[in-house]
């Protein structure tokens, strides 16, 4: 992170003349305050999809652009407490601020506080933050340059003991009712993305189940986790309870090694969720293998989730779902979903892959048969450390194979741009 520059401040006091009776210089007082963040432009183009598929109201086609500016702030007031904030540019929850350039005009985006928090580290090996942040679990992100992100207000405690991270957290209120794409307000809090924004859209994507308090995001979150370290293996076990919603478990392991001059991961994962309303079990396993040999790299991901039901994320970003460019794993009953990656490096800094991506599932009545369908190529560019770029374009299809219909043919395409500082 860097630091606020102070010339540039020094020349405002100047200008502007601040002064107070008991405040001490504003050079002095920022001269702790540390600054980072991201800025993401992103241009998606959908041509020839359904508008069940899309979300689209007028026609089968939809090109947007999308926005977001993140800046954290961090403060230290004494040795042993810092206030950290973080400020956003962009939509709804944190996420993009997305403008429909085929029906809308250029507009300009709010800026909204999404963390506010004091954190404490005068106890060895621990750190605590109490106040409004980023909920740090396996089902949510935190943080998120180029998606929405997942905030509550309560505390998050952190310990370390030897080779283990102890975690605890309880949050009073949270934004998991709006954010995530997942849970909305209702008996099931279950609703399908289909526009993949992580916003609910109740024009294109109803809930299932009925009812509606409009209560969830008030609803307690309390989590207890465990990651245990011993190189270069990484287990970890977490537990997440919501109040009057659903209660939740997954164990992870991680492995990487150099092998040969080849960089070599494993990833394997097991959730469970349970809603609270009725007696619907959602189970996922994934195993997720990588490889990188320099000029050529690879993965092969799979996940499986079982016949009842497949929500074991509250965003379709976190690590307890698989998640592809269009597809998911979550919130899709007996769902096996494959994906391979093949990337060969052009040069240093300039990375081409082909992506394939399938995934089966049975829609919420349980008597029909989907299968989805993405293949396309990535051309990856790393101009500098904070800069990089990619570019893809693809083919996507939606096909019901019990009813041999295909609900979306089309090509998707995007353009996304990053700079973090």
């Amino acid at each position: 992170m860097k630091k606020i520059a102070k010339l540039s401040l020094v020349a405002a006091v100047a200008v502007v003349g601040l002064t107070t009776a008991n405040a001490q210089p504003l050079e002095e007082a920022i001269k702790n305050v540390d600054v980072s963040g991201s800025v993401v432009y992103r241009y998606n183009d959908y041509n020839g999809q359904d508008k069940a598929t899309t979300g689209q109201t007028s026609n089968d086609d939809n090109s947007n652009n999308n926005y977001k500016v993140a800046m954290n702030l961090s403060s230290k007031i004494n040795e042993d407490v810092k206030f950290n904030s973080r400020f956003i540019i962009g939509g709804a929850d944190a996420g993009f601020a997305t403008l429909n350039n085929s029906t809308t005009a250029d507009q300009n985006v709010n800026v909204t506080l999404s963390n506010a928090y004091f954190g404490y580290t005068g106890i060895k090996n621990t750190t605590v933050n109490v106040g409004k942040q980023g909920l740090t679990t396996p089902w949510t992100v935190a943080v998120d340059s180029d998606g929405n992100e997942q905030t509550g207000t309560g505390i998050l405690a952190l310990s370390t003991v030897g080779p283990v991270t102890l975690a605890g957290a309880y949050f009073n209120q949270t934004n998991i009712g709006q954010s995530g794409g997942i849970l909305k307000d209702g008996s099931t809090f279950i609703f399908n993305d289909v526009n993949g924004n992580g916003v609910w859209d109740p024009a294109t994507e109803p809930t299932t189940g009925a009812g509606n308090d409009g209560k969830i995001s008030t609803r307690a979150v309390a989590t207890v986790g465990a990651i245990a370290t011993f190189a270069p293996v990484t287990l970890d076990a977490w537990y997440l309870d919501m109040e009057k919603t659903f209660d939740t478990y997954t164990l992870g392991a991680k492995v990487a090694d150099t092998i040969s001059g080849i960089a070599l991961g494993a990833d394997a994962r097991w959730v469970s969720l349970n809603l609270d309303d009725n007696s619907t079990k959602n189970d996922m396993i994934k195993i997720v293998l990588t490889a990188d040999a320099g000029l050529v790299d690879g993965k092969v991901a799979y996940a499986k989730t079982n016949k009842e039901g497949g929500l074991t994320a509250l965003d379709i970003d976190a690590t307890t779902t698989l998640l592809g460019w269009n597809l998911t794993s979550n919130n899709k009953k007996d769902a096996d979903y494959w994906q391979a990656v093949l990337g060969f490096d052009i040069l240093s800094n300039l990375n081409l892959s082909a992506n394939y991506g399938n995934v089966q599932y049975a829609i919420a009545n349980g008597t029909d048969d989907m299968e989805d369908e993405e293949i396309y190529g990535q051309l990856l560019y790393k101009m500098s450390k904070n800069l990089n770029t990619y570019v893809r374009y693809g083919t996507l299809t939606k096909e019901n194979k019990t009813a041999n219909t295909t609900q979306t043919d089309g090509t998707v395409g995007r353009l996304q741009v990053e700079y973090t500082f």
